[in-house]
């Protein structure tokens, strides 16, 4: 792994620019990093479950590897600052969760950043089991042909629609208003 000041600015020229919620990704992928005991998940060994889809999420995938065409970074929209980590060689897990720090409202965005950038890991977040099992590796899926578009889509993301094979874009979604 490369040097933190290094590793910081990748995660800037990745993002666009430096921000708050980039620090807070940037410290979880460290504190992952630092738990397991790994530099970068080649393959799916390393499983992220990141709870939203801010800034930090950019961080995550390259400090750690973790990335959604890999199937080692998974959305779980729960709108959460929450970021659970499964190692599948060892099985090990953990969600590191931001805590809000009240007394930290009245900084601008500057100073909130480079506080981010280095309190104690253990000051910015709180160490949690993930209430949930790792997701399964990623499978592949035979390709199937839209017969009203002519895309073609996964066999899982296809519906039957009058007698016809339909990708989620051509079928009608059906509710009962719930």
């Amino acid at each position: 792994m490369c040097d933190a000041k290094t590793a910081w600015q990748r995660c800037i020229d990745f993002h666009g620019h430096a921000c708050p919620g980039l620090a807070i990704g940037y410290r979880a992928a460290e504190a992952a990093i630092r738990l397991f005991g790994f530099t970068r998940s080649a393959d799916e060994e390393i499983v992220c479950v990141t709870e939203n889809d801010a800034c930090g999420v950019d961080a995550i995938q390259v400090m750690t590897g973790c990335s959604i065409g890999k199937g080692n970074l998974i959305y779980r929209d729960r709108g959460k600052q929450a970021f659970s980590f499964f190692n599948r060689n060892t099985g090990r897990a953990v969600r590191i969760v931001f805590k809000k720090q009240l007394s930290r409202e009245g900084m601008d965005r500057e100073a909130l950043q480079a506080y981010l950038l280095q309190a104690p890991l253990e000051e910015i977040f709180d160490y949690k089991e993930p209430s949930f099992l790792p997701p399964e590796r990623a499978r592949l899926y035979a390709s199937v042909v839209c017969e009203r578009c002519g895309e073609s889509a996964p066999e899982h993301k296809m519906r039957l629609e009058d007698g016809k094979k339909l990708c989620l874009d051509c079928c009608h979604d059906y509710s009962r208003g719930w």
